[in-house]
């Protein structure tokens, strides 16, 4: 004698497990929708996971009521997707845990640091076209230089590729940053003959320099890419910086840093702000964009 179990019981097993298997599909799901959803802001929270959640909802919401049947078979295929990407070394399970993370992490425990200086007041103060030291470096410049170009586009593409639908040009310019800072290797000048490297110069050196070259280096690798860049001359030392923007765009770049500088685990982001424009700190002592500041002693500021 066979015993057939109720059909109300097995529908009601059949409901649980694809409940079961549509929640596991939106976890994963969620992120990876997220990467082709521009950050977007409400007042000082990037609410685009969110947003992703709820896409990621309603598509699996969708699939139940069109084909139900589908829903296990869509679990699995996106299981072993990202099965296949973690031993690949592509999105995997533990990018899903990062973007989360991230987004956690953006919210509530990032923060961002002015520098209370006479830069972010006026930074008029520091500009002088007319002085030796701001011709020097400026004629050392040159955003048009075909080596400096080729070689900005070329390690603009070397990192953070899968977030381009997400944050546009910015992967590119953050991109150049770590590749440059990754790799610059410092080389004091001899004493008292302060000699400024041309980018293209400090590129065929195999990039090595000290702090003039490698904000030349920066500044000028970037604008060749279209960033807006600016060296800042404080006491002891020079850094590069690069405009980001008003708040809004401040913002975005903060959630960007947070998310393809995970591995620095970034607790705060360093910037000059004056008449609502933001300006982040690019420098070789910074492993990520706007690391901190070395001093405010500020003597010159040159803007191209």
């Amino acid at each position: 004698m066979t015993f057939t179990p109720p059909a109300k019981h097995i529908k009601t097993t059949q409901q649980v497990i694809t409940t079961i298997a549509a929640v596991l599909i939106i976890i994963p799901l969620s992120p990876l929708i997220c990467r082709f959803i521009p950050p977007v802001m409400l007042g000082s929270y990037n609410i685009d996971m969110l947003l992703a959640v709820l896409a990621a909802i309603v598509f699996v919401r969708l699939l139940l009521w069109l084909v139900r049947p589908l829903i296990i078979p869509a679990l699995v295929l996106l299981m072993a997707l990202l099965v296949f990407n973690q031993f690949a070394g592509r999105y995997g399970f533990n990018n899903v845990f990062d973007d989360y993370k991230t987004l956690a992490i953006a919210n509530w425990e990032v923060r961002d640091q002015k520098q209370t200086d006479l830069l972010s007041i006026n930074p008029g103060l520091f500009e002088n076209d007319n002085s030796k030291g701001t011709r020097e470096i400026k004629a050392k410049v040159h955003i048009r230089d075909s080596v400096v170009r080729n070689f900005s586009v070329k390690h603009s593409l070397d990192y953070f590729k899968e977030y381009q639908g997400k944050y546009g040009m910015l992967t590119r310019h953050l991109s150049l940053f770590k590749y440059i800072n990754t790799n610059f290797n410092y080389v004091p000048d001899a004493q008292r003959d302060e000699y400024f490297a041309t980018a293209k110069e400090t590129i065929q050196d195999g990039l090595g320099g000290d702090c003039d070259d490698h904000s030349i280096l920066m500044a000028n690798s970037l604008m060749s890419i279209g960033a807006k860049c600016r060296l800042v001359i404080i006491e002891g030392h020079m850094y590069p910086e690069m405009y980001v923007g008003d708040k809004k765009d401040f913002e975005v770049i903060q959630q960007a840093v947070v998310q393809l500088f995970d591995e620095q685990k970034v607790k705060n982001i360093f910037y000059h702000e004056n008449a609502g424009e933001y300006w982040i700190n690019l420098d070789y002592t910074a492993k990520h964009p706007g690391g901190p500041y070395m001093n405010d002693r500020l003597k010159l500021m040159i803007e191209f």
